[in-house]
């Protein structure tokens, strides 16, 4: 899950006042969130070459250098921001690695590398049933379908599934990552869901609109 959001503002300010502990434990309380970010949009080619967690790295290095300019702006939750420092990182790893015709906006097309509890999570919830734990070979292939089943949906669909259920973002931060109201971002997130429901073969009521 996030970082509690009271705990980030309240390191935000110490490190405005200069406590290095807690830039570093700002930092550390957000690596998880950005692996899940990075891991569910690299490229499946790419991160055969790329370590996720090193690309994490260079993020939070970069935002530990940018964190003053940060706290002066304000202008987004610390979690978003390092959100944007991750997007543009990837952006320059495609770049670097000359990922084939493809860009950072269609890194949701092969989630390979998204966390195996994660899809299955979401993969226990459209299914309206829990998921047993099963031997490897079989929850591998059932990962590989709900993943199959993914790369089918349009990328809006994609996008706003990885954001609630590999990076486990709320609606609210959903919303404004989309330029939605909050409605709007549910109503968009419900639709998603039912699509995939239905590309899995799940949604009993498909034919009924």
């Amino acid at each position: 899950m996030l970082p509690n959001s009271e705990q980030t503002q309240q390191l935000l300010n110490a490190a405005r006042g200069g406590d290095s502990a807690a830039v570093s434990d700002l930092m550390e309380r957000h690596r998880d969130s950005l692996r899940r970010m990075v891991q569910a949009r690299l490229d499946k080619a790419i991160a055969q070459r790329v370590d996720a967690s090193d690309v994490v790295q260079d993020v939070l290095l970069e935002a530990h250098g940018r964190l003053n300019e940060f706290i002066s702006s304000g202008s987004m939750p610390f979690h978003l921001w390092l959100r944007h420092l991750a997007k543009d990182r990837m952006i320059d790893v495609h770049r670097r690695h000359r990922a084939q015709r493809r860009s950072v906006s269609r890194e949701q097309q092969s989630p390979q590398s998204a966390d195996v509890s994660s899809a299955f999570d979401l993969f226990a919830q459209i299914s309206d049933q829990e998921l047993t734990p099963a031997a490897a070979s079989i929850r591998k292939e059932i990962e590989q379908r709900f993943l199959s089943a993914l790369d089918e949906l349009d990328e809006t669909d994609r996008e706003i599934l990885l954001m609630r259920h590999c990076e486990h973002l709320g609606n609210s931060d959903v919303a404004e990552l989309l330029g939605l109201s909050q409605p709007a971002a549910g109503m968009r997130y419900l639709r998603a869901l039912r699509r995939l429901r239905s590309v899995l073969g799940m949604d009993n009521s498909a034919n009924g609109g």
